[in-house]
């Protein structure tokens, strides 16, 4: 009974981490440029007295989903999307380098380009930053160019160009700051065969419908966990009912 007790705990619990992790995609399924976060049970057997007979499932992270999300079209000067495979080089919150599909831009008021989260992004030379400016053109190749106060509308100056990447994706892991980074800890190489396309941003790759769907079959399998350990709190009492009557 104990040990059919302890299977039944630990099964609950790994759902319980099953379900987090799929509550976060689904929190998530409107967030700009947001990758899936994938996991599975794995079966490990439980070591110890008698055969090896019993199992544990445990609920690890097997990667994310990489596929891109659909396209929106917004006509904002400063919203860009990746075409394709490949990232957006931003300056991560500790100063070293992340990466990220999330392409609603916004400038500051000192004209620095930064990401929604405010997070600086990178060009050839550092964070990019951009003149006073009355129109901002992101080109496919991420060049930015103004339109600087005064001007008219066909005089565009380059100020620079926003450092496109293209990792393989075995290589990239999530950090605590939500950003992409590599394993190692390096910098990934500028790519130029990356495109972005202006005036559009890329939704969550996150299906709503199989979110729910798969929320409700961990939560069945909770409940089925749950009765488990009721059964066995049932058959304990009643082993002790046999014993006092004995």
């Amino acid at each position: 009974m104990d040990r059919s007790l302890y299977l039944a705990m630990t099964g609950a619990t790994q759902i319980l981490r099953a379900q987090t992790e799929v509550s976060h995609n689904l929190a998530n399924a409107s967030t700009t440029g947001f990758k899936a976060e994938l996991s599975a049970f794995h079966a490990l057997p439980v070591l110890g007295e008698g055969l090896p007979t019993r199992i544990n499932a445990v609920d690890r992270g097997t990667g994310y989903d990489f596929s891109p999300g659909n396209q929106s079209t917004t006509g904002r000067d400063l919203d860009v999307a990746v075409k394709g495979p490949g990232w957006i080089a931003v300056q991560s919150p500790n100063g070293g380098e992340g990466y990220t599909r999330a392409g609603n831009l916004q400038l500051t008021p000192d004209g620095m380009l930064t990401d929604a989260r405010g997070d600086p992004v990178l060009g050839d030379g550092g964070p990019i930053t951009l003149p006073p400016a009355s129109h901002v053109d992101i080109g496919a190749d991420g060049t930015v160019s103004v339109v600087p106060l005064g001007q008219t509308p066909d005089t565009l100056v380059n100020v620079g160009r926003i450092r496109l990447v293209n990792p393989p994706v075995d290589q990239l892991e999530q950090g605590t700051d939500a950003l992409m980074h590599l394993r190692n800890g390096g910098q990934a190489p500028a790519d130029a065969s990356v495109q972005l396309a202006s005036g559009v941003l890329e939704d969550s790759n996150v299906n709503p419908s199989t979110a729910l769907v798969k929320m409700i079959e961990l939560s069945r399998q909770f409940e089925m966990q749950m009765q488990t350990v009721r059964n066995d709190d049932q058959n304990a009492q009643a082993a002790s009912q046999l014993l006092q009557a004995s």
